[in-house]
């Protein structure tokens, strides 16, 4: 069995997302909290001058820079995109990382509570989901692996040969909340639990089915031919994440008070919804469907 032998906790991909940014500070005035006997644990703080300036990035998602070709790419030269090839240079090489294992820390204006993502499949991350399941009843297991390979992802997670995204809200941009940092030392105490018990072949017996979400696409607000927004997520839909959408169901209203209504085919489950750092690409939620992890 493969080992897990060096683990890093990023902060601060985004500069305005601060339970990850303030979890690592913690981190690393207190690292006996993340110490385990079989690996080594290090902490990153990505993004610090988006931080500084208060704001999600300078010039460009930083946590849209890790695409194999990009990273290969000099002419990609602004702060984040430099900033993704020193990150890759410290934690990677993508492919052929010096990180066993990197687990990303976020925070969402959704109401998402506490979120593990996975973004690739493998045995590794479907007994990850059932033990953080089974020892945090009230987490959420979402999956988009299936649409990219690593190479082709450019999530900053994909840097380690194992990564994944711990995404916790609802928690304003910029604003602290002890629940929500909370939530986020939980999860993330559990997976470096998870990663001992993985390596030293102690694991219990985990469930053999473990229920999951998993992305489908993503859904813009009403728009007018110009790009204007001609209405908003549906009041019965906000803050609801993770709860079913019928086909028929209202989604939007728009200003002048019209509902529009969901015309998919299949229940779906609302994520990210009305997402305030989505606003720039005018997307509502993302809809997933419903899935189960089986063990082997």
């Amino acid at each position: 069995m493969d080992k897990i032998k060096q683990v890093a906790i990023v902060g601060g991909v985004h500069g305005n997302e601060f339970s990850g940014i303030y979890l690592v500070k913690q981190y690393q005035a207190q690292p006996e909290q993340v110490s385990r006997s079989s690996f080594n644990t290090e902490m990153v703080w990505a993004n610090p001058e988006a931080h500084y300036a208060n704001k999600r990035y300078l010039h460009s998602d930083l946590n849209r820079q890790f695409k194999n070709v990009d990273l290969a790419n000099p002419q990609l030269a602004n702060y984040e995109q430099s900033r993704a090839k020193v990150l890759n240079a410290q934690l990677g090489p993508k492919g052929n990382a010096r990180v066993d294992l990197l687990i990303d820390l976020h925070n969402t204006t959704s109401n998402m509570g506490a979120c593990l993502i996975l973004t690739q499949a493998g045995p590794f991350y479907n007994q990850l989901a059932a033990y953080v399941k089974m020892m945090m009843p009230e987490a959420i297991i979402s999956r988009d692996e299936d649409h990219f390979a690593a190479e082709e992802h450019a999530l900053m997670c994909t840097l380690g040969r194992y990564g994944v995204l711990v995404e916790v809200g609802p928690q304003p941009q910029s604003v602290i909340r002890q629940d929500v940092l909370e939530l986020m030392d939980t999860m993330t105490k559990h997976i470096l639990d998870f990663v001992q018990l993985y390596n030293t072949n102690s694991l219990p017996v985990l469930p053999k089915q473990t229920e999951a979400f998993r992305y489908l696409h993503s859904i813009k607000l009403p728009m007018n031919d110009k790009g204007e927004r001609l209405g908003m997520v549906h009041k019965n839909v906000q803050d609801r994440d993770y709860q079913p959408i019928n086909p028929g169901d209202p989604i939007f209203t728009l200003f002048d008070g019209t509902e529009i209504y969901y015309d998919g085919e299949i229940t779906v489950y609302p994520t990210f919804i009305n997402e305030a750092a989505y606003y720039d690409n005018n997307l509502a939620m993302s809809l997933n469907e419903k899935v189960l992890i089986t063990l082997d």
